[in-house]
């Protein structure tokens, strides 16, 4: 994860400064996660929780007098506390040219459906599932959003927008339909031991962080980012103001966009 932020940060520099909006987003996400992932290592961020499943299994059994499992909860503070996923849907949705209140929306149901994996990790009884349940409800909601209606709205913004978009979104919803199965086979269920876990969730994050990151920042090689209705101003660039309510205006009154010139109005 450290790695690839650098490698990310370091790409950003290849191009102008208007430019670098999703590098720096991309670089976000597995900056985060390689903080996560330090503190997983180093055996910090987790608390000992009674299983609600018993096993046979003596690695996820535990002993007759302690039934705990360790449930790392640090992984869904990177998840959500620390915007990964959400950084992840950003960086998505932007490049499908989406509106912000769509992605706002859809941002605020990625945490609903992290916050009830983490409530439903840390409930000893079979509540868990309910809350396992709404997360389900709320994946699905996020996953038709990628993959039906922000992909409609790629389409009519270039062949290559269309197609970034797609190769992420399919990619990035694919991954995401694994992790409630490493969720019920793991804090749910209780049926493989956390080191098992582990590998399960460090192998997902791997490729939906790095790998996604460099899908994602390929695709976007040629594509300006005003396209996509994200347009960042140099601050060697004239500011742009707004009178009247027109946008798009510079100081001298000339539009931006190539129209006839606007006169301020008061």
């Amino acid at each position: 994860m450290a790695v690839a932020t650098f490698i990310f940060i370091g790409l950003s520099f290849t191009k102008p400064r208007t430019h670098r909006i999703f590098h720096y987003i991309t670089a976000a996400i597995t900056m985060v996660a390689a903080i996560a992932y330090f503190t997983m290592a180093s055996d910090l961020g987790q608390t000992p929780i009674p299983v609600e499943f018993r096993r046979s299994n003596p690695k996820v059994s535990g002993t007759a007098t302690n039934w705990n499992r360790e449930i790392f909860y640090v992984r869904y503070i990177d998840w959500i506390r620390a915007i990964t996923t959400p950084l992840l849907l950003l960086d998505l949705l932007l490049t499908a040219g989406m509106p912000w209140p769509t992605i706002l929306y859809t941002i605020l149901i990625d945490e609903i459906m992290i916050v009830t994996g983490l409530v439903g990790a840390l409930v000893q009884s079979t509540y868990k599932f309910g809350y396992y349940t709404f997360g389900c409800v709320a994946f699905l909601w996020i996953a038709y959003t990628v993959t039906v209606v922000a992909r409609r709205h790629a389409g009519p913004l270039g062949n290559d927008v269309s197609k970034a978009y797609t190769i992420c979104g399919v990619w990035t919803i694919f991954l995401w339909f694994l992790y409630p199965i490493a969720w019920g086979l793991s804090e749910g269920g209780n049926v493989i031991a956390p080191d098992s876990e582990a590998v399960f969730y460090g192998v997902l994050d791997i490729c939906a962080k790095p790998i996604f990151g460099a899908l994602l920042l390929w695709g976007h090689r040629n594509i300006d980012p005003a396209r996509l209705g994200v347009r960042v101003r140099d601050y060697d660039e004239v500011p742009v103001v707004t009178h009247g309510g027109h946008h798009g205006e510079k100081r001298d009154g000339t539009a931006t966009n190539g129209s006839a010139p606007i006169t301020d109005t008061v």
